[in-house]
């Protein structure tokens, strides 16, 4: 069962018991509400007194347009492929961090697991060039590592993102030099 309680702004106060010959959820409860709330509240009776199941479907019916391109989009973008290239990660094993058995298994753990590539490549919130020395990430796999990383933008459309990982002793001007090199010379074609 559930009570609905109409009031007016004149004052009139109506309330009634709806019978249900099934149960229904609290969520289900909370849409019934937040529709009749938000799209009959301040509305005139004369705007709703045609029929009551007519106003409300119109009603949905112009929130399901709106609603439905955001759906898709985020249906897009939630299925799309991303991409991820891999150069470089056998020279890494030449460096003396990756003579540790423990360093070299985080290491190709590390580049193995797509997901977690990708989350370290999203995760720059600078304009330029983001530096993230060891224990600084929040993931326990890059403890020994040191990530460089920007974000290639052209017209203010995201093309991807650079990074380089690499022992936490790397020569970080050297390779900033580099990654800013890199960023000139992709935003000058």
């Amino acid at each position: 069962m559930l009570m609905a309680v109409i009031l007016t702004d004149t004052g009139i106060i109506k309330e009634t018991i709806i019978k249900f010959n099934e149960d229904i959820t609290q969520e289900q409860i909370n849409t019934l509400n937040f529709l009749f709330n938000n799209k009959l509240k301040g509305k005139p009776l004369s705007l709703i007194e045609q029929p009551l199941e007519k106003y409300i479907f119109s009603e949905m019916k112009d929130s399901l347009n709106m609603i439905k391109p955001v759906m898709q989009q985020l249906d897009r973008v939630i299925h799309e492929e991303t991409k991820l290239y891999l150069e470089g990660t056998t020279r890494a094993f030449e460096l003396p961090e990756f003579k540790s058995m423990e360093v070299a298994k985080n290491f190709i753990n590390l580049i193995d697991t797509k997901e977690i590539m990708i989350d370290i490549l999203n995760t720059g919130f600078a304009k330029d060039i983001n530096v993230y020395i060891g224990d600084e990430s929040e993931n326990e796999k890059l403890k020994d590592f040191s990530i460089i990383t920007f974000k290639h933008r052209y017209q203010d459309k995201d093309l991807g993102t650079i990074g380089i990982i690499g022992p936490k002793r790397m020569d970080y001007s050297k390779v900033i030099s580099v990654m800013k090199y890199i960023s000139k010379k992709l935003n000058d074609n």
